[in-house]
């Protein structure tokens, strides 16, 4: 298993900060305001990155075309979810890295117009920066803010930019696109 990125612990603060808009709620407040997003922008693809705002989604019917989850919520073990109609990969990427593996699942699975699940054997969260970078633009990549809400990143070549800066930043074995 090939590690292509790491964290440091100076990014590990910064990672904390909300990527894209934070919309702060309930579950049903927070799904209600995406429903309305979704239906305004019309996103080529829809992402969501985490168990919860996995299991949210797909509860309110606005299937991800590509979700990611650790069977973890607040890095405590459950039950993992089955999401009907997706073809199911499993990789490993261990807390606070990124992958090669990992990053070929994101990138085959945003490259298809198949829905996609991808498991991960160990944490899921920074895989975010990594559909943010290979998302067509105008998609939508969704994660939850622990204790607050959902943060939802719209696919700009700003945020494409954005996102290379922090693998930039990270200990690298591979150079960012």
């Amino acid at each position: 298993m090939a590690i292509a990125y790491s964290v440091t612990p100076e990014l590990r603060v910064k990672l904390k900060e909300p990527f894209g808009m934070l919309i702060k709620g309930s579950f049903d407040e927070t799904m209600r305001k995406m429903d309305s997003i979704v239906k305004q922008e019309k996103p080529p693809k829809i992402i969501s990155v985490g168990d919860t705002v996995s299991r949210n989604l797909h509860a309110y019917q606005m299937n991800p075309q590509l979700s990611i989850t650790d069977n973890k919520r607040m890095r405590k073990r459950v039950k993992q979810e089955v999401f009907t109609g997706k073809n199911v990969v499993h990789v490993k990427n261990p807390q606070g890295t990124i992958t090669e593996e990992a990053i070929t699942a994101v990138i085959e699975a945003l490259s298809s117009n198949e829905y996609v699940h991808i498991i991960v054997d160990g944490e899921e969260d920074l895989l975010a920066l990594i559909a943010v970078l290979y998302a067509p633009e105008k998609s939508l990549i969704v994660y939850g803010q622990p204790f607050e809400g959902i943060v939802v990143v719209e696919v700009t070549s700003e945020k494409k930019a954005e996102a290379v800066k922090i693998l930039k930043a990270m200990k690298t074995v591979r150079k960012a696109k």
